[in-house]
C-alpha cells in the first residue's frame, strides 16, 4: 500500500502485572505501529525488564525500524537517570530510533495504545489463564483478531492490517556509537558511570557506561553534555557536578508522535575524535 507515512512511531509498554492460575506473574509487553494500531507483539513477560530486547530485536527484523518509540516513565525503557535514560533506550538510540516518554501521570499522550490495553485485559485476562504458556496463546489468539478482523473507527471502518505498512528502514546488526560535530567534543563514559572533564570526574550515569558523549561549550560559559540529541545537562565552571537542564517549553508536555517523528533527522552528524 502507497501514499501513508511508513511507520514513524511504535507505542510500546511493559507492566501491568497479574498472577495466572498457577500463581506466577505475568506482565504483557506490548507494542503497536502509532498509525495504523497494528499490534505487533503482545508477548507474556515475567518481568518488564532488559530481556524484553529480544521481542524489539525480533519485531524490527519483521516490521523495520521505527523513527521513534513512545512509552511510559518506567523500566525498562527509562530510569530515574540522567537524561531518563535506560540501557534499552542507549541501544535504540543507537539504532537511530528516539526514545520519547509521556509526561508522568498524562496515559492520554500514548491514548491509542492505552486503549487497545483495556480491551485487552477485559478480554485475555478477566480472569487470567491458567498459566503463562494458556495467558499466551489468549495474547496471540487476541493479536490475531485486533489485527485482521476488527474495524476501528479511527480508520473508517478497516483493520488494522489493511492500513499497515511496514517500515522503509531495515533492521541492521550494525549498531553505531552516535556522531558529533566540529564543535563539539567528545568524551566516553567510564566503568563507574564517570567522564573526566577539566581535570575532574563527573558523574552521568550507569546507563551510559562505556559510551561516548558530546560535551559543548555555551555563550554563557557552561559546558552542555548530551548523548546523541538527548540533553543530559550542564557542567557549570564552579561547580564539579552535572546539573539538569532546565524545561522547555513551560508544560513539557510532548507534541504529537506523529509531528515529532516526522520532524526526526536520520542523518549522523561528522564524527568528532574522542579525547580521553
Amino acid at each position: 500500500m502507497t501514499g501513508r507515512a511508513p511507520y514513524k512511531a511504535a507505542p510500546a509498554k511493559a507492566g501491568g502485572w497479574f498472577r495466572t492460575g498457577d500463581g506466577r506473574r505475568c506482565d504483557r509487553f506490548t507494542l503497536t505501529d502509532g498509525l495504523s494500531r497494528y499490534l505487533r507483539r503482545c508477548q507474556a513477560v515475567a518481568r518488564p525488564d532488559e530481556h524484553v530486547r529480544p521481542i524489539f530485536e525480533a519485531a524490527f527484523k519483521e516490521h523495520g525500524l521505527p523513527l521513534a518509540t513512545r512509552s511510559d516513565n518506567g523500566p525498562p525503557f527509562a530510569s530515574p537517570g540522567v537524561g531518563g535514560l535506560s540501557r534499552l533506550a542507549v541501544w535504540r538510540i543507537k539504532l537511530g530510533i528516539r526514545p520519547e516518554r509521556m509526561v508522568a501521570g498524562k496515559p492520554q499522550q500514548n491514548g491509542r495504545h492505552e486503549r487497545m490495553h483495556r480491551t485487552l485485559n477485559q478480554e485475555t485476562a478477566a480472569p487470567p489463564a491458567a498459566s503463562l504458556p494458556a495467558q499466551q496463546e489468549r495474547f496471540d489468539a487476541f493479536r490475531a483478531v485486533y489485527n485482521n478482523e476488527r474495524p476501528h473507527e479511527a480508520l473508517g471502518q478497516q483493520t488494522p492490517a489493511l492500513r499497515y505498512e511496514p517500515s522503509p528502514r531495515p533492521d541492521s546488526d550494525r549498531v553505531e556509537d552516535p556522531h558529533y560535530g566540529d564543535d563539539v567534543a567528545g568524551c566516553r563514559v567510564r566503568s563507574n558511570g564517570q567522564i573526566k572533564w577539566a581535570s575532574e570526574l563527573i558523574f552521568v550515569g550507569e546507563a551510559l557506561i562505556g559510551e561516548p558523549v558530546g560535551i559543548r561549550e555555551t555563550e554563557g560559559g557552561d559546558w552542555l553534555v548530551r548523548y546523541a540529541d538527548v540533553e543530559l545537562g550542564y557542567i557549570h565552571p564552579q561547580r564539579r557536578r552535572l546539573s539538569p537542564p532546565p524545561l522547555r517549553g513551560g508544560t513539557g508536555r510532548p507534541g504529537d508522535l506523529m509531528e515529532i517523528a516526522a520532524a526526526i533527522t536520520t542523518t549522523p552528524q561528522a564524527q568528532q575524535p574522542q579525547h580521553p
